[in-house]
């Protein structure tokens, strides 16, 4: 079964244009044209598609996937250097995935402080080491003054 570059672009979420993109790019050199000049995608043809979009979706660069895909058309001859090219892109989605939990794991930390019953007081005491710091380094306090609570009046 064959399909239309606007069959794809259904199937696969991307536009037309980021087909085109990838064509003009020299990622898409096995998909074969028919005798009108329209690019004519197979099954097999949307697998390799997919690896691309996995491949790109991970922060791979436009010139490695290029690599990549040379190395699919050349044959199983070219299995080391795929091999390479995908153990040393995993390794790079490992260490952003270690910076991202790192990130992730301030947020909690922040968020644990917001939700915590005593919020105010907990930023209230950060703000106040935060103005410290800077007095005692004779740098401007950036922080604007928290305007004064108003006491409740009693009346018996």
């Amino acid at each position: 079964m064959t399909y239309s570059i606007k069959a794809v672009a259904e199937k696969t979420h991307l536009s037309i244009y980021t087909l085109r993109f990838y064509d003009k790019q020299g990622l898409l050199p096995f998909v074969s044209r028919n005798q009108s000049g329209y690019r004519e995608f197979t099954d097999a043809d949307l697998q390799l598609l997919h690896t691309i979009t996995c491949l790109k979706n991970t922060g791979m660069k436009i010139a490695d996937i290029r690599t990549y895909i040379e190395a699919v058309m050349v044959g199983p001859s070219t299995i080391p250097t795929r091999q390479q090219l995908l153990a040393a892109h995993r390794e790079a989605i490992l260490a952003e995935q270690r910076k991202i939990l790192a990130n992730l794991k301030e947020i909690d930390f922040k968020l644990n402080i917001y939700n915590a019953p005593k919020a105010a007081q907990i930023i209230t005491a950060e703000r106040q080491y935060a103005k410290a710091e800077k007095l005692a380094n004779q740098l401007p306090d950036p922080y604007p003054e928290l305007p004064v609570a108003s006491e409740k009046v009693h009346r018996d």
